[in-house]
């Protein structure tokens, strides 16, 4: 029996199955936004912001903040944080022709994230400096076979970003600075497609008659492929900022870093299955699979490029800073996130074209922390923030974000006048929420439907040389 099978059809209706996975570069923090820049900041929950000058570290929040130093200074950061995100089902249907699945375990994981900052003063009104930092990025990763896994199995994004700055000091008490960024982002992602279901798609765009697609169905049960998408990008943005000591003890701070538009390219590639019949299976049967499987793999599950232009948010801080006496500090911060800038994703491929709702909205974060001197060497910080998700619809197993609260402390110890090291800690904890997510096709992807739980522990090192 040779089966009419439709090209066009079948690929029409596969293709999106392909591409579900490409909401993950950005339905990845809140977002997938990394404020984990600076281990002494990150002591106050970030409250200084853009008023921070503990050290160069300072320069990632605020340009300006480079003219407050009037040594050469280096500064070597490590964050670890580890993210736990636990799904729990309640009602969830499978995809076509297959078992429900497991829960998928912890999605969360240990993640390693480096900085590096340097400041050199040019002269009293001038300084230049140089940081290396991670920007964006997030890891989830779920057990093989979970309930999603035809929407989400591994997604890993990574950014590195190159700043040069430079800060002006116009009067003693006011300074502005003016930084060029350079940004790499790299993409890793992978799901199941459901293959069993794909057969039957198939079918029945050929036309075959409703007891040949059951005894299909019998035969080939539970039989999956993958789907990674590998995709990478460079951009450039800038971002500039001022600072100003309206007295000796009150320090106002403000800065912005623009979008970044990046115009993604990469291959989604499938690890299609050999498709093993039960014993006995009628020959007639067999050779129907056989030119199903065919089909599927030329017309709609092959590998193919893929490209779409994505603009990372801009982001904006406000933040003041007062010392109370010599051993008190207090500050407070509020950032803007614009994640509108990600209406939706639009991917091109052939033969597909696959445009993925998000409607993002922008987001803030507000914090607030104090500062404790208790002696020449040793400096106690604490901080707490409020942070709020950019996701209102369309959520994604990918990233399922939520508000969150940080709870904030930190130390700096100062061994000599040159060198000082400093420790943070952060747990965050999200709201546990509420998920329902078919992609508009149950047969294809399943559907989730329970709630997520999450929190985030970060632990920050870093030291820094003044010479």
């Amino acid at each position: 029996m040779r089966i009419p099978f439709q090209r066009n059809r079948i690929a029409a209706a596969l293709g999106a199955a392909a591409l579900a996975l490409a909401a993950a570069p950005h339905a990845l923090a809140t977002g997938f936004q990394l404020n984990e820049q600076s281990a002494s900041s990150i002591g106050n929950a970030n409250a200084a912001g853009a008023a921070f000058t503990d050290d160069i570290t300072a320069m990632w929040f605020n340009p300006a903040a480079l003219s407050a130093f009037d040594k050469r200074q280096g500064a070597a950061v490590v964050h670890i944080i580890t993210p736990k995100i636990e799904f729990s089902n309640d009602a969830s249907q499978p995809a076509r022709n297959q078992p429900l699945g497991n829960n998928g375990g912890d999605a969360g994981g240990v993640n390693v994230v480096p900085n590096m900052f340097v400041g050199i003063p040019i002269n009293p009104q001038l300084a230049f400096g140089l940081g290396i930092s991670t920007p964006f990025g997030l890891t989830t990763d779920y057990d093989e076979g979970w309930i999603g896994r035809y929407q989400a199995l591994r997604s890993e994004i990574k950014t590195i970003n190159v700043n040069p700055a430079i800060s002006w000091k116009a009067t003693p008490t006011f300074s502005v600075g003016v930084g060029v960024n350079y940004q790499y982002l790299d993409a890793t992602l992978s799901q199941n497609v459901n293959y069993s279901g794909a057969l039957l798609l198939a079918g029945q765009g050929a036309g075959l008659p409703a007891a040949t697609l059951a005894a299909i169905g019998a035969v080939t049960p539970g039989i999956d492929s993958k789907a990674t998408i590998s995709a990478d990008d460079s951009a450039w943005g800038w971002n500039i900022g001022a600072a100003w000591d309206i007295t000796p003890q009150v320090r106002f701070g403000a800065s912005y870093r623009s979008k970044m538009k990046f115009h993604v390219k990469g291959n989604v590639d499938f690890n299609n299955p050999t498709v093993t019949l039960p014993p006995g299976t009628p020959p007639q049967l067999v050779g129907a699979v056989a030119q199903l499987s065919a089909g599927v793999n030329q017309a709609a599950l092959f590998n193919r490029s893929v490209t779409s232009d994505i603009e990372l948010p801009d982001i904006g801080n406000l933040s003041v800073l007062f010392r109370l006496n010599p051993q008190w500090e207090i500050m407070a911060d509020a950032q803007w996130t614009g994640w509108s800038s990600i209406p939706e994703l639009r991917f091109n491929t052939t033969p597909a074209l696959t445009i993925i709702p998000l409607e993002w909205d922008d987001s803030w974060k507000i914090a607030v922390g104090a500062s404790y001197r208790i002696n020449d060497q040793w400096k106690a910080r604490f901080g707490i923030a409020f942070d709020q998700t950019p996701i209102t619809s369309h959520p994604t197993p990918r990233l399922p974000d939520s508000d969150r609260w940080w709870f904030a402390i930190g130390a700096e110890y100062r061994y000599s006048p040159a060198l000082k090291f400093d420790a943070g800690f952060v747990y965050i904890k999200g709201d546990s929420v509420d998920f329902n997510q078919n992609l508009g096709n149950t047969a294809s992807f399943g559907l989730i439907n329970g709630s997520y739980d999450a929190t985030t522990t970060i632990f920050s090192l870093q030291g820094v040389y003044s010479f």
